[in-house]
């Protein structure tokens, strides 16, 4: 939620003055209520899945009934739409139609080869776009969007290869199921390199500046390295994790380098 969040805040900043400051908040709002209704609804079609994978979630620890997470949901859901009204028209059928393509990704893309992984990176994506709009701008939120697609569709290949015991005995047929590991691991390096590449070309094109450049190199394109590295030398469902929590954070420097290539 707070990546979201700050995901959309860094969008509206780079794409203008920060004004109206209250269609600003009511996008971060919006976009943060959606990404809780998301994983609440994950939790909710997953549980037989979560036994096995996370049983340290609310659902299957008994702490929350999948009616109670349902409902947390639904609820949320409706509440990041309803903000997004307060945007204007076009923020509202972005976060209409992101709730939906959210909950199609936990009702059934989400054991599709690709599709899912492509879903929420998309939708990640789009949280960029919706920032923009807040501020009347949202061409200038391009290139962070393109930058958020792509991490987050090689972090999701990745943590396909860390649920894949649990995926595979309830025929959720993602692509570390259906075509093995080490497919799986190729893709998420090509996306990982073209990645790598193109945090370069902001900088090369004078869009963003030297703070930018350098806090990518130090603090994202690091990260990305190591993430390839470690995921060939080991292939245990802990690393898996461990990585993927590590991009989580890479996240947040990516936004920070962004950030700083304005001034």
């Amino acid at each position: 939620m707070v990546i979201a969040g700050l995901s959309i805040l860094v969008a509206a900043f780079i794409s203008g003055p920060l004004q109206p400051l209250g269609k600003v908040l009511a996008a971060c709002f919006s976009g943060a209520l959606i990404t809780a209704a998301a994983n609440a609804i994950n939790d909710y079609f997953d549980l037989d899945i979560d036994r096995i994978n996370k049983p340290e979630r609310p659902l299957p620890k008994a702490v929350l009934s999948k009616k109670e997470a349902l409902l947390f949901s639904l609820f949320f859901f409706f509440s990041g739409i309803v903000l997004g009204a307060f945007i204007n028209r076009i923020a509202l059928a972005i976060a209409a139609s992101t709730s939906v393509l959210l909950y199609l990704y936990s009702a059934k893309l989400k054991r599709t080869v690709l599709w899912g992984n492509l879903t929420v990176s998309l939708a990640t994506a789009l949280a960029f776009i919706y920032g923009g709009l807040a501020v009347g701008n949202p061409t200038a939120a391009m290139i962070p969007a393109g930058f958020a697609f792509a991490m987050h569709l090689g972090r999701e290949i990745i943590k396909d290869m860390e649920d894949v015991e649990g995926d595979r005995q309830y025929q959720s047929f993602t692509l570390p199921v259906k075509h093995g590991i080490t497919p799986a691991k190729w893709m998420a390096t090509v996306v990982f390199f073209v990645l790598f590449c193109a945090t370069f070309l902001p900088h090369v094109l004078n869009i963003y500046g030297s703070w930018y450049l350098i806090i990518v190199i130090v603090g994202v394109n690091s990260v990305l390295v190591y993430t390839v590295i470690s995921m060939w030398r080991r292939s245990s469902r802990n690393n898996f994790r461990r990585l993927s929590a590590y991009l989580k954070v890479d996240m947040i420097m990516g936004l920070l380098a962004i950030y700083a290539g304005r001034w």
